[in-house]
């Protein structure tokens, strides 16, 4: 702990993951004031990737009684699983880390970090530069994974809470989620760049914090503003006008081009001031901040391997252009787990696309799926572990143009079977379904690329909770140690004071609501001309919030309280959503009589295994899907978590929003009834 305070430590976020701008990393480093700059390459998609790809080399190096330790390093550089494109982005800002002294902390080294490391260690040294590197170690689980397994464990899910002895997939590889308090141990040490594996998503920001201020574990209300500025800043440009509901201000600005990088300088008392990137596009505002801190949150509490947060008072004000601060957040302490993603090989999948116009969509949509089904016969569909038709859009009456007036009718499939979707497997999927489009609809069209319809191997990802005790937590120096006992290999212990995770959040309906008549008269309009939001995903549970601007008296924020409760929220997804998943249920075909006239019906159901997830019973003895509803009155927003909403999560999901991300966007185009004067003076 340090007695006199250092000024604010100024973050730079530079990869909000392994599709964002090459740029960022060297436009930071050569034109901005930062200490650090921190970067986020991983995801539940390529943490599935990564590790597959690892454990399948592991594989095959023991047929040959190898080791890949025992490998020459550029033998293991041909088969290693890091974020590749990590060196795009690294190598033009060599030049600029090294002569201004700004450090970097990056978890780009997925299943291969210590690869990673000594190749970032080898480019420098190529350049002429002596920087320092280290790497840390502890995420990789899957072995012990397996072991606990075999011992008895049931890593019950996170999203459902089943065990995964009920699991019908192989585990193929397990990650855990470190926190940030080793990279600041070996940014303590003297490195000037710190690799890591599957740290958190926050966490880089975390340890860059605990470094600078000489954090220790016991400063939780620190911590836990860190942990937060790292939220805002994981996705780079989520929070400087990306993604942001309030876009077409933006548009209107000409600011939605180069959208900008974020800064964010975290204070000795863990309160942040976002910026970002100076003559770039893009914005920080109290609405991009907002609509940050509401993506992929699950509750209240915000859980992390370093600190819990505490979320229901934070603040978050504009005290200039371009410049919001954010403070409020409580520190909990940390649980004594940490979350634990594994990936089981769950068999392969395939799909085709069928193009729909004019009048009768339904009906055509109908017509198609029966073919299909008639033709695969029942035998072949007993083998499908989902079969899914789903008509995307509709086709209006005088259109302004024929693609406008174009359905695509989306035929997905998932089966063990690895033959049912080899295309040139004449019984197969494709070539069965085929043989209809000679006599379907009028209009059907084929998709011209068909791809997609050869099956390729998919995953399950399966979230759940490991002993942060079982956790080999430790940072390498890959250079002289300056500590007196000379350790290149540092333990990081895990925490001793902590906390039960709590599967199941805090959820409540908003206190002394306001009776909605006294706003006066109202108009039937989408939500979003007043609320604007953000949602995202966790595995397979989606979240959802909302929040309004500042208005007379509060009344908006009054407003939205009172409007937004869990049955409203049930009622804008409207029945089909909330009943749709999936994961674990059966549901109707297409033409059920269950479908509805608008074609958006049960019958974008898969057919899985007949299995319960984990719901809601309403006062009726109905099952419904669980949400959950929590509110920060203080940035007048209401979050709403919706339990196992994404059919399994991104790895296996079967729908569009496979990420959530539309979901927020469906909703503010629901019609509610907006008191009429509202229109007058906070129209969106």
């Amino acid at each position: 702990m340090t007695s006199n305070p250092r000024r604010p430590v100024r973050v730079g976020g530079a990869s909000g993951g392994f599709s964002d701008r090459v740029r960022a990393i060297g436009s930071l480093a050569a034109n901005e004031d930062v200490d650090i700059i921190v970067g986020d390459w991983l995801s539940e998609m390529t943490m599935t990737i990564h590790g597959s790809g690892k454990q399948a080399t592991i594989k095959e190096l023991s047929t040959k009684s190898q080791r890949f330790d025992q490998l020459e390093f550029e033998q293991q550089l041909q088969t290693a699983k890091f974020a590749e494109n990590f060196m795009d982005c690294f190598e033009p800002a060599i030049d600029a880390l090294a002569t201004r002294g700004i450090k970097l902390a990056v978890n780009a080294g997925a299943s291969d970090t210590e690869v990673l490391a000594k190749l970032v260690q080898q480019k420098v040294k190529a350049k002429g530069y002596d920087l320092k590197v280290a790497w840390i170690e502890g995420d990789e689980q899957t072995d012990n994974v397996r072991k606990m397994i075999s011992d008895g464990e049931s890593f019950e899910s996170l999203m459902h809470g089943r065990k995964i002895q009920d699991w019908q997939h192989d585990i193929i590889c397990a990650q855990c989620y470190l926190g940030g308090l080793g990279i600041a141990e070996a940014l303590r040490q003297g490195a000037d760049i710190v690799i890591a594996g599957r740290v958190a998503d926050a966490a880089p920001a975390i340890g860059a914090a605990a470094w600078w201020h000489g954090w220790d574990r016991s400063q939780l209300d620190e911590l836990a503003g860190a942990l937060v500025a790292g939220h805002l800043v994981e996705c780079a440009s989520y929070v400087s006008g990306g993604y942001m509901s309030s876009f077409k201000d933006l548009l209107k600005q000409k600011k939605h081009i180069n959208v900008g990088f974020p800064i964010a300088a975290i204070d000795h008392l863990g309160h942040t001031v976002m910026s970002k990137e100076s003559n770039t596009g893009g914005c920080i505002t109290v609405d991009s901040v907002t609509s940050q801190l509401l993506y992929e949150i699950q509750g209240p509490l915000y859980y992390n391997s370093d600190v819990c947060a505490q979320l229901e008072d934070i603040c978050i004000e504009q005290i200039g252009e371009d410049q919001v601060r954010v403070s409020g957040v409580r520190g909990l302490p940390p649980p004594d787990t940490t979350k634990v993603g594994i990936s089981g090989f769950a068999g392969y999948q395939a799909e085709y696309h069928i193009f729909l116009c004019g009048l009768d969509i339904d009906e055509k949509c109908q017509w198609a799926e029966d073919q299909i089904r008639y033709e695969l016969g029942l035998e072949r569909l007993k083998k499908f572990s989902c079969l899914r038709f789903t008509r995307n859009g509709d086709s209006p009456i005088d259109a302004r143009n024929q693609d406008i007036s174009t359905v695509d009718f989306r035929i997905f499939a998932q089966t063990k079977d690895r033959e049912l979707v080899n295309m040139r497997n004449p019984e197969g999927f494709f070539r069965i379904s085929m043989v209809n489009f000679l006599m379907s609809c009028p209009g059907a069209s084929l998709g011209n690329d068909v791809r997609q319809a050869e099956g390729k191997p998919f995953y399950e990802y399966w979230p759940a909770l490991l002993p942060q005790s079982a956790v080999n937590h430790r940072a390498h120096l890959l250079f002289a140690p300056q500590g007196p006992d000379g350790k290149s290999i540092i333990e990081i212990p895990a925490p001793t004071h902590t906390a039960k995770h709590q599967r199941q959040q805090p959820s409540y309906e908003t206190t002394n609501p306001v009776d909605l008549t006294l706003f006066g008269e109202t108009v039937r309009v989408p939500l979003g001309l007043i609320a604007l939001g953000r949602s995202g995903d966790k595995a397979s549970d989606c979240n959802v919030g909302f929040f309004v601007r500042s208005s007379p008296n509060d009344e908006l924020w009054h407003w939205l309280r009172s409007t937004l409760t869990v049955a409203k929220m049930r009622e804008l997804l409207g029945p089909e959503e909330c009943a749709k998943f999936g994961q674990w249920a059966v549901e109707a075909p297409y033409n059920s009589t269950a479908a509805t006239g608008n074609g958006h019906s049960n019958g974008d159901a898969p057919s899985h295994p007949a299995k319960r997830a984990k719901v809601a019973v309403d006062a009726a003895g109905s099952e419904q899907m669980r949400i959950d509803r929590f509110e920060m009155p203080n940035i007048r927003a209401v979050h709403f978590l919706l339990h196992d909403h994404l059919d399994r999560g991104y790895d296996s999901c079967s729908t569009y929003d496979t990420l959530g991300k539309n979901c927020c966007e469906y909703l503010r185009a629901k019609t509610v009834d907006v008191p009429k004067r509202f229109l007058e003076y906070a129209k969106i």
